[in-house]
């Protein structure tokens, strides 16, 4: 008997329509001989599924269900693609346990944790793993201009603390852009960070373990045609993405054994994705993501590809695991 799963997508940061994106990505890679599938869009209280004659079908929430004229669907199990809050933040993930779904990704402990940047990066220090230094603002009336340089330097960047795919972010190389920088972060979130500026080769790494074995992809390079990796160079082809990454057999060792401990340090589930810069031989934590792009072109898929893997196969590893 075929399993029904809900992709689950959408999302209430300024990442929505990439999200969706994930979840066409996401629809077309599942195994539709095994699974029925239904993509369940969520932005604030209006949870629904578009279906294919065009009728908008709403969730109730009381169960996480679909009500159809032909009777209820009941989901087995809940694929997570929203990159942000909820989905990313550790609010969905508790609603879902509390309704007994397995679901794909972090624990609620373990997304809340990684949608903080701030406190994560923080957190994987005391373990050793290097990081840029970086300070936390929560208020743009602080006028923070010379602690920032003092403390940062420039250039450095200011980015929104939960926000990703560079919304809300800013290179800034002189002390007259800050405030400006702060504006726009501040538009994207109510916490803010200023992070030293780091030069180096950026790497990004892709892990998912399951109870029977972990697997560490290979490493993607990351060759940004403009002044960093922005959303053009993310989304609009403005960089170069190298699988497998042009660095020694040593260090990509090294940046798969950090994976794997920050993986296990935070207790995470499913596939993650952790970003990099090797700057002096150094591997520094730029991001860790729980809930990571599954388009066609995005890093995991390349990577599943470059490790000779199919990612039909990885994604019913990965489902069937919850219910072993």
């Amino acid at each position: 008997m075929k399993r029904t799963i809900a992709i689950v997508a959408g999302g209430d940061s300024s990442e929505h329509e990439v999200s969706l994106r994930s979840a066409a990505g996401l629809y077309e890679f599942m195994d539709k001989e095994r699974y029925n599938l239904y993509i369940v869009v969520l932005r604030g209280a209006d949870w629904h599924v578009d279906m294919p004659n065009g009728q908008k079908i709403y969730i109730d929430k009381n169960d996480f269900t679909l009500p159809l004229p032909s009777g209820k669907i009941t989901f087995d199990y809940a694929y997570i693609t929203i990159h942000g809050v909820p989905g990313e933040s550790g609010q969905l993930q508790g609603y879902f346990d509390m309704l007994g779904i397995p679901y794909s990704c972090c624990s609620v402990f373990a997304a809340a944790l990684t949608c903080h940047k701030f406190a994560c990066n923080h957190f994987l220090n005391q373990f050793g793993i290097d990081i840029a230094p970086s300070m936390l603002l929560r208020s743009i009336k602080q006028k923070r201009e010379e602690q920032i340089v003092e403390r940062v330097g420039l250039p450095c960047f200011i980015k929104a603390n939960t926000g990703g795919s560079s919304y809300g972010c800013t290179k800034v190389k002189t002390k007259e852009e800050i405030l400006p920088a702060l504006e726009k972060a501040f538009a994207e979130d109510t916490e803010v960070i200023a992070e030293a500026f780091m030069q180096g080769t950026e790497v990004t790494c892709g892990l998912y373990k399951t109870k029977k074995r972990s697997v560490v992809f290979p490493l993607t390079e990351v060759v940004t045609h403009n002044e960093y990796f922005d959303y053009k160079a993310k989304y609009n082809g403005e960089s170069d993405e190298i699988t497998p990454a042009r660095i020694s057999d040593e260090l990509t060792r090294r940046v798969q054994e950090t994976t794997l401990k920050i993986y296990n340090l935070i207790g995470c589930h499913g596939i993650i994705r952790v970003d990099y810069i090797i700057e002096d031989g150094k591997i520094k934590v730029m991001d860790v993501n729980t809930t990571p792009g599954m388009t066609a072109t995005s890093f995991i898929p390349q990577q599943v590809r470059a490790a000779g893997m199919n990612i039909t196969e990885v994604l019913t590893e990965i489902i069937e695991d919850s219910f072993q």
